[in-house]
């Protein structure tokens, strides 16, 4: 849909505001309330009708000019983070993953502690060699799970002081994702996969209440709260057909940039169904939308638990270009605003 300088300014306004709510809730796979009430909240505010369903995923109903079809859009909040495994006996939280966060870029970073009693502490995820002025290999050592803990900031001194403090095996630890967006347009945070796309779902609601335009066909717009450990989208509402909306990669061979759209054609789980990626090049061909077509050989999506769950849909996936993914993330706003135009162009909006 064509928009004039201010409704494009209006737009971006509502989107970064979007990315940044949805960014300042920490929200790892399996402690995702938080970010899920936070985008109910703006569906409900700009009169969109919501449902969750029983494992956590938001459901956001929006009805089409005609009958006959149904249609999905699907986006997920869910995150990457850590859950403490053990503590040491110098009072230290030896953790595991949650999904697959690039451990190593995680050496220093600041975070939270939650624990079921709702206690919050702060922290800091460091290297168990952590001083260069004290162990030789503090710039060797291995940044992974074994060699890797989270400092407290408690006067702590022994595990049984961190016992007192009401912290314990299976507590979340969740890292500042560090959300900057500069004057050149470039967004910089950690969980861009998949809330920058999460954020341009609820921007095309605000589109639509904004502009009075509706889909072709009703549509199910559906936040996830699984997709980083695979089964997200396994009990998506039934459709006829799915558009996955997740990041696209960038690096390798791979021709996708920041500020294009990525049309994924196939990942590591097969191809996207033919008919639906031609349709949506030829749209971006069409109407002008900067995109790219390319392939991910370490990638899976919602479509994937769709399809393994029995779900007979179509389905295919786009999303902005995002650099450094699963470490500190990269995107920038002309990648986002592909992206919302090549789905609103998907969707048919009149």
């Amino acid at each position: 849909m064509a928009q004039t300088a201010m409704q494009e300014q209006a737009r971006e306004a509502f989107l970064t505001n979007a990315l940044k709510t949805l960014l300042g809730q920490d929200s790892p796979t399996g402690f995702t309330e938080n970010v899920v009430t936070a985008a109910e909240g703006i569906a409900r505010e700009l009169g969109f009708d919501t449902r969750r369903t029983n494992k956590g995923n938001l459901v956001i109903t929006v009805p089409g000019r005609e009958d006959g079809r149904k249609v999905g859009l699907c986006a997920h909040v869910d995150t990457l983070g850590l859950m403490v495994r053990s503590v040491t006996a110098d009072g230290m939280l030896m953790v595991t993953k949650v999904g697959g966060p690039l451990l190593p870029t995680l050496d220093g970073e600041y975070c939270r502690i939650y624990t079921r009693e709702g206690k919050v502490y702060t922290g800091t995820v460091l290297s168990l060699s952590p001083s260069v002025h004290v162990q030789d290999d503090a710039a060797t050592r291995a940044r992974d799970e074994k060699n890797m803990a989270v400092r407290i900031d408690e006067k702590v001194r022994t595990k049984e002081d961190v016992e007192a403090l009401g912290i314990a095996a299976g507590d979340y630890v969740c890292y500042d994702p560090k959300t900057v967006v500069t004057p050149s347009g470039f967004v910089k945070s950690r969980f861009l996969d998949d809330k920058a796309s999460a954020a341009c779902l609820l921007t095309l609601l605000w589109q639509m209440r904004e502009t009075g335009a509706r889909p072709r066909y009703e549509t199910y717009f559906t936040l996830t709260v699984h997709e980083e450990v695979g089964h997200g989208g396994a009990t998506l509402p039934a459709v006829d057909e799915l558009l996955a909306v997740d990041m696209g990669c960038i690096g390798e061979d791979l021709s996708c940039t920041e500020y294009q759209v990525s049309v994924c054609a196939k990942d590591s789980g097969g191809p996207y169904d033919y008919g639906m990626v031609s349709r949506l090049v030829k749209l971006a061909k069409e109407h002008g939308v900067d995109y790219a077509v390319d392939i991910y050989p370490h990638y899976g999506s919602d479509v994937g638990a769709v399809w393994r769950a029995g779900m007979d849909c179509r389905a295919a996936l786009i999303g902005p270009g995002v650099h450094a993914s699963h470490g500190m993330e990269r995107t920038h706003l002309d990648g986002l605003r592909a992206t919302m135009d090549l789905a609103a162009l998907y969707l048919e909006l009149a």
